[in-house]
């Protein structure tokens, strides 16, 4: 059996700040699969396209995050219960949604997960910098993509 002795082992508070980015990117996901499967309105097949983006992104970086956990002595949990009771993006809304609404909703959950990335950096970096470059991967393409659906409700600025 190997020697684990020397491995790197997250402390309580690391492994809470990766279980909450985690718990946010599969509400993501989700959010963007509810958007895509009932938004209505001008630019339809587009923002239906661009959710499908965000959604694979957030698959994808959940399973990065949750895989980072592993490797770091972390049991990552992503029951349906745990999302629900833990994440803070705000909840999306039922039934059909008009594109204008869904891309502010979109927008804003992007922007929460950016902002729970970067609230929790510093501590993650503190302990382990190979995670805080996951980090940095997931706040650049979150923002990326919260800009790029929020142009679609902003008007120039003169």
């Amino acid at each position: 059996m190997a020697d684990q002795t020397d491995a790197f082992r997250a402390s309580t508070k690391f492994s809470e700040h990766l279980q909450n980015l985690l718990v946010e990117l599969i509400d993501l996901h989700l959010v963007g699969k509810q958007a895509h499967w009932n938004i209505v309105g001008r630019n339809f097949r587009d923002l239906h396209l661009q959710l499908d983006e965000i959604v694979a992104d957030a698959r994808n970086f959940a399973d990065d995050v949750a895989e980072r956990m592993r490797a770091v002595y972390v049991a990552p949990d992503g029951r349906a219960q745990t999302v629900a009771k833990v994440s803070g993006l705000k909840p999306f809304p039922e039934g059909e949604i008009s594109t204008s609404e869904a891309v502010d909703a979109i927008s804003a959950a992007l922007y929460g997960v950016a902002k729970t990335a970067r609230e929790i950096h510093d501590d993650v970096e503190e302990e382990d910098p190979t995670t805080s470059d996951l980090l940095h991967t997931i706040i650049e393409r979150t923002e990326q993509l919260a800009w790029m659906v929020s142009a679609e409700n902003r008007t120039p600025q003169h």
